[in-house]
Order: C-alpha cells, then structure tokens, then sequence
C-alpha cells in the first residue's frame, strides 16, 4: 500500500490512495501467490530483516498480439523507504532471470503515464516504450505505456 499511496500520489485521487488498507489486498494476494509457481509465473519477494521490502508478480504476457516468447512483469512494487537503496534493481534483476530461465526472449511491463520516478527506473533497467497504450480508469481517465526489452 505504501508503494501505491507514495507513487501514484498526484496521478491518482488522494481519496483512492488514502482509503487503501492492506487488509484489502491480503486474501486476493494470498490466492495470487498459492495459485502461480514459478518458473513461469509467480511472484518474488524482497526481504530484509524480517520485512517485505518489495516484491514482483510475473509470468507470460497478457496483451493481445504480443508472442509466447514475451513475458510480462505484471505488478512491481518497492517499499518507500527503499526507493534507491538497490532493493529492486535486485528484485528486477531476479524476476528478469526467472523469465529468461522460463524461456521468455523479452519481457514488457506496464507503467502509469506520469509516473517519472517508476519511468526512470525501467529504463535504466533496460526497458523503453514500445508505443503501446492503454487506457485504466481508476480514478479518472489514465493512460499506461507498455515497455519492453529483450532478455
């Protein structure tokens, strides 16, 4: 929740991101991680000191005209306080090893357009735009950039 109430912060209503509890999130997340085993699917999670400091969900992609052979990290967060500290360049790194050794020859991702913090990030992990958009109405009307780099 952290994650979402710090990085969407002036993209998506203070009312939405105030209101999330993580006892919202629990039993959909405890079914997410229960039901997806790697090595093609599953979800990572970055621990220190006995805290969830981040975590990736990933598996094959979802879109529509997009290969087999193209993988997707579905939902990446990292706990605030370790924004810049190395934890998801770690995190990505282990989830962009998981999907080549699943044999995925690229990965894509999706990211709020405005999110330059989270933008920054993919790119200096490898990703760029690949001119996909969709639209995503949390919230209002919202634009999100598909990016992609090969593995």
């Amino acid at each position: 929740m952290l994650a979402w109430q710090s990085g969407y912060r002036g993209l998506l209503p203070d009312e939405l991101l105030d209101g999330l509890e993580p006892a919202q999130r629990f039993e959909r997340w405890t079914d997410i991680v229960a039901t997806n085993a790697l090595p093609d699917r599953g979800t990572l999670v970055a621990v220190q000191e006995g805290r969830v400091d981040g975590f990736v969900h990933l598996g094959p992609n979802r879109d529509e005209g997009l290969p087999e052979s193209v993988g997707e990290i579905w939902s990446f967060y990292v706990r605030p306080a370790t924004w810049r500290g190395g934890v998801g360049r770690k995190l990505m790194a282990e989830a962009l090893r998981n999907l080549s050794s699943a044999g995925f020859e690229a990965a894509t991702l999706w990211v709020l357009d405005g999110n330059d913090r989270a933008m920054s990030f993919y790119r200096a992990c490898g990703f760029e735009p690949d001119g996909a958009v969709k639209a995503d109405y949390r919230g209002g009307a919202l634009r999100n950039l598909r990016y992609r780099r090969g593995l």
